[in-house]
């Protein structure tokens, strides 16, 4: 597939979260994510708003479902949704459930194999139990502990495993997030806020220099191949 840029908006307020998306989007972003502390600190109502700002762009809602999986799909769905994520260490029925609550409202899921004893047969079950992409994901807590983890620990192992497109996060450089469509993971994301060369960029400060930073950073991910 063509890779897709997707921002993930991991900040804790809606305003804060608009204000990014709408450089993102200006700078070509494909696909918004609610970061899982932006569903924390406004919950349905921030994928609500980016849906009313942004009605042609997917919106990934970043739940890390880990029990009530259709419910929690299901609401996701309704106010604007088109993909949810489920984590791979949930149990296989709560996988099984966000996937058929995601078929009866039109939307994708998202299978998060983070903290997966053994990731490959994670992504392996996932996809057998119908997830639509696999995210080889760091946490970020893991990292703290010991900065050596990346996804590279397992990105080729588990792209090789599965049919279905990969995506890769977790502690990235830029430069690295961008060359992720070589490496089997066409689905790139770029965090927000923004830390880069030590200074940290937000909506309301130095908007013209976030603007360029993303859409450079969309244009080197385009220019990439995904490896088949």
């Amino acid at each position: 597939m063509e890779p897709i840029v997707q921002i993930s908006l991991d900040l804790t307020t809606i305003a804060d979260a608009l204000a990014m998306a709408e450089v993102a989007v200006e700078a070509g972003v494909d696909w918004l994510e609610a970061g899982t502390p932006l569903l924390l600190g406004e919950g349905l109502h921030a994928v609500a708003a980016l849906r009313k700002a942004f009605p042609d762009h997917p919106i990934v809602a970043d739940l890390k479902t880990m029990d009530g999986g259709y419910l929690e799909a299901e609401m996701m769905a309704k106010a604007g949704a088109t993909h949810v994520v489920v984590m791979g260490v949930a149990h296989p029925a709560t996988i099984r459930a966000v996937v058929r609550a995601a078929r009866d409202y039109g939307i994708r899921v998202m299978g998060d194999i983070m903290a997966a004893p053994d990731p490959v047969a994670c992504a392996r079950m996932m996809e057998a139990n119908g997830v639509d992409y696999i995210i080889v994901h760091t946490g970020f807590d893991e990292r703290g502990e010991d900065r050596a983890r990346t996804p590279y620990d397992h990105l080729a192992e588990v792209a090789a495993a599965v049919n279905v497109p990969v995506q890769a996060v977790g502690g990235l450089s830029i430069d690295q997030a961008a060359d992720m469509p070589r490496h089997g993971a066409p689905l790139v994301v770029i965090g927000a806020p923004l830390v880069i060369d030590k200074r940290e960029f937000r909506p309301s400060t130095d908007r013209e220099a976030l603007q360029a930073i993303l859409r450079r950073f969309v244009d080197r991910v385009k220019a990439n191949k995904t490896e088949e």
